[in-house]
């Protein structure tokens, strides 16, 4: 089980890094986001506030500019969510790090973790953002040349591979919306789990 958790960690550094996808300049007109990734039944291209401009289907460069920075968002946060399910569920499952054995499950953990472990997490958190912010376009746009990575999201730094350039465009895009559907649905199972929490009924619906 330690083994699980620690490779966990390690898989999480790596989901804060950007991932692989065809550089698209977003320079030409016309774009159609309506047949972008995550644009898919049963909602299509859901934006009924129209951040992303009235016509989708032919959607200017600063409106896909600010579609790209919506989608990172998105992206990330449902990386972040993934993370909080398995550990609210691995904690609650009474898995623990040698010495927090008497740190509690879900909320009431906040208040009993000491000050050195948020330290830590705030200086590991801090670590992986200046690593990895965005090397779509290098971190803070520091640097300049060719970009890093294929998309937003693409974290590999043109290093880790595991077979992603020797697959098919279809193949890539398949994954990449498996990965933001997963996402999406840990979004809404985090938030699920902490209403639960406050509610003091989280063993009613996890045995």
């Amino acid at each position: 089980m330690k083994t699980t958790i620690i490779a966990t960690l390690i898989a999480s550094a790596a989901a804060f890094a950007p991932a692989h996808q065809a550089v698209r300049s977003t320079a030409l007109n016309g774009v159609d986001l309506t047949k972008e990734i995550g644009a898919q039944a049963p909602l299509g291209f859901f934006d009924p506030t129209e951040s992303c401009g009235g016509n989708p289907t032919n959607a200017s460069p600063e409106e896909v500019e600010e579609f790209e920075r919506k989608r990172w968002i998105e992206l990330k946060h449902g990386r972040i969510a993934m993370l909080a399910v398995v550990g609210y569920l691995v904690t609650y499952a009474g898995v623990r790090f040698p010495g927090a054995e008497d740190v509690p499950a879900g909320f009431a953990a906040l208040s009993a973790v000491p000050g050195m472990v948020w330290a830590q997490f705030a200086a590991t958190t801090a670590m992986m953002e200046a690593a990895n912010q965005d090397q779509f376009k290098a971190p803070w746009g520091t640097a300049e040349g060719e970009s890093k990575a294929e998309f937003k999201g693409d974290f590999r730094n043109k290093f880790i591979d595991f077979g992603w350039d020797s697959q098919s465009d279809a193949w890539k895009r398949r994954k990449r919306t498996i990965e933001l559907n997963q996402g999406r649905a840990a979004m809404m199972g985090i938030a699920g789990l902490m209403v639960h929490d406050q509610l003091g009924n989280v063993a009613d619906i996890l045995p």
